[in-house]
């Protein structure tokens, strides 16, 4: 009886192990669900491309660049990404050209200004 019940034990320890999981599940109040108040907000560019510049010469590099969260997610297209973002091609990206290429958006909205077009110009004074 000692082994049975031995036995038991240990296919619930390990039935416990198979099924934890090491990130909790997205969702209704999990990270990124909708109950999460961070959905739909981005860091402003300003923050974004200082914590990029490691050097703190208020330019990026493409080594700079490919230590990104986005270079990290799709390597392969960083440089490429890079090219596009640094406009006058001399091989390094201004915060000015930064964020020319990440264009705002609001919680709940895609790219741009939710209406498919590009983001408003402010009226000229």
């Amino acid at each position: 009886m000692k082994t049975y019940i031995s036995t038991i034990g240990a296919m619930a320890v390990a039935a416990s192990l198979c099924f934890g999981e090491d990130q909790p599940p997205k969702g209704p109040g999990g990270p990124g669900g909708p109950g999460c108040p961070e959905r739909g907000k981005r860091p402003p560019p300003e923050e974004v491309f200082k914590k990029l510049d490691t050097s703190g010469d208020g330019l990026l590099s493409l080594e700079e660049f490919k230590a990104g969260p986005m270079a990290l997610r799709n390597p392969d297209k960083a440089e490429e990404v890079f090219k596009k973002i640094d406009a006058d091609g001399n091989g390094s990206v201004t915060l000015e050209e930064f964020k020319k290429h990440r264009p705002p958006h609001g919680p709940g909205k895609g790219k741009g200004d939710g209406a498919g077009g590009p983001p408003p110009t402010p009226p000229a004074e």
